[in-house]
């Protein structure tokens, strides 16, 4: 069961990551994590969205990235969704210092920031039809 939901499209235009990473901290700020928590947050949607931009969009053509975050309890799924050209081989692009684009100097550490930082991590995508990023992360109030 659902407790709360956001949904967020934006451009995807290096300038909009900051503004994806506020929004979903603040949403999740409802769950009072601890500032580290929150980091960890805003860092893997902002991995998320950047790859989306430079990978899925190719730095070029502007598209949509959409973002849903929901929280269940004490649980919090972050989406970031874009529609650009996807990934050919999941497993390769999650494997670390891997990049499909050296020519930028990427450090092909994004997906693995994304799982060090959050409680679970799963990729979905389909070639010419886009990519999504589905994060999921508890957090403990301390009593």
């Amino acid at each position: 069961m659902v407790d709360n939901k956001i949904c967020i499209e934006l451009m995807s235009k290096s300038q909009n990551e900051g503004f994806a990473r506020v929004a979903v901290a603040a949403f999740v700020s409802q769950l009072d994590p601890t500032i580290e928590e929150l980091s960890d947050v805003k860092t893997a949607v902002s991995e998320a969205v950047t790859n989306s931009i430079i990978h899925g969009y190719e730095n070029k053509k502007e598209g949509i990235i959409r973002i849903e975050a929901s929280i269940s309890a004490n649980e919090v799924t972050i989406s970031v969704e874009d529609f650009g050209k996807g990934i050919d081989n999941i497993e390769q692009a999650m494997e670390p210092l891997y990049t499909s684009k050296p020519e930028l100097e990427r450090s092909g550490m994004g997906f693995t920031v994304m799982e060090s930082f959050m409680d679970n991590l799963e990729v979905v995508s389909e070639d010419g039809k886009g990519t999504k990023v589905i994060m999921k992360k508890k957090f403990y109030t301390v009593s």
